[in-house]
C-alpha cells in the first residue's frame, strides 16, 4: 500500500463529529502529545511558527466548558442570552476527553497575517488528520464566544493574535459518512 493511498484514505475519511456524538472514553495524553509534534510540523514562513495550542485534560475540560459559558453570559445582552447555547457550551465538554484551544502567535510582522493564519491553520488540521489515524474524532469549532474579544483576552493575547478555533477531542461510536455538494469540476479551472 502507498504512502499516497494512506494519506489519501486518511483526509477522505477526517469528519466532523460533535461531542454530543463522543462516548466519553478518554485519550490518553501521550496520543495528544504526539498530534501536537503533528502540528508542529505545518508549512511556515521565514520559521515564524505561528502555532500555539492551549490543552485542557482531565477535569480541566470541564472547567473550561463551564468558563467558557460564563463568558457568554457575561459578554452577551440579557435580551440576546439563549440558556439553550450556555447549557451547551457546558455540555460539549462533558463527553471530550480533551479540548484544544488552537492560537495564532503574531511572530513576524513583516509577513502577512494571512501567511501566519495559513500557517497556523496548517498546523490544526495536521491535528485533525492525525486523529482521524489515530481513531480519535474530533470537532474544529469557532463557536460560543470563542471569536469574542473576552475569549482572547482571557488568554492575555496581543491585539495582532487571533483564536482560530477550539479542538472537540474523543472517541466516538458512530461512524459519519462525507459527501461533498459541489462536483470539483466546479471548483477547479486548467489553463492548459
Amino acid at each position: 500500500m502507498s504512502i499516497f493511498f494512506i494519506l489519501s484514505e486518511i483526509i477522505k475519511t477526517r469528519r466532523t463529529t460533535k461531542p454530543a456524538q463522543f462516548n466519553g472514553n478518554k485519550i490518553a495524553d501521550e496520543k495528544i502529545e504526539q498530534l501536537l509534534e503533528l502540528a508542529d510540523w505545518a508549512p511556515t514562513h521565514t520559521y515564524s511558527e505561528p502555532w500555539r495550542f492551549v490543552v485542557y485534560s482531565g477535569d480541566k475540560v470541564n472547567g473550561f466548558s463551564k468558563l467558557h459559558a460564563l463568558l457568554y453570559q457575561q459578554f452577551t445582552p440579557a435580551e440576546k442570552f439563549m440558556q439553550g447555547k450556555f447549557d451547551g457550551i457546558i455540555a460539549n465538554g462533558e463527553k471530550s476527553s480533551h479540548i484544544i484551544v488552537c492560537i495564532m502567535k503574531r511572530t513576524n510582522e513583516k509577513i502577512p497575517a494571512i501567511e501566519e493564519i495559513a500557517a497556523a491553520s496548517c498546523a490544526v488540521q495536521h491535528i485533525l488528520l492525525g486523529a482521524t489515524a489515530l481513531g480519535i474524532a474530533s470537532l474544529w469549532s469557532t463557536g460560543g464566544m470563542v471569536l469574542h474579544p473576552a475569549m482572547k483576552n482571557h488568554f492575555q493575547l496581543d491585539e495582532a493574535d487571533e483564536i482560530l478555533g477550539q479542538l472537540f477531542l474523543g472517541y466516538s461510536d458512530e461512524k459519519i459518512e462525507g459527501r461533498r455538494k459541489i462536483p470539483l469540476t466546479e471548483k477547479v479551472v486548467w489553463e492548459r
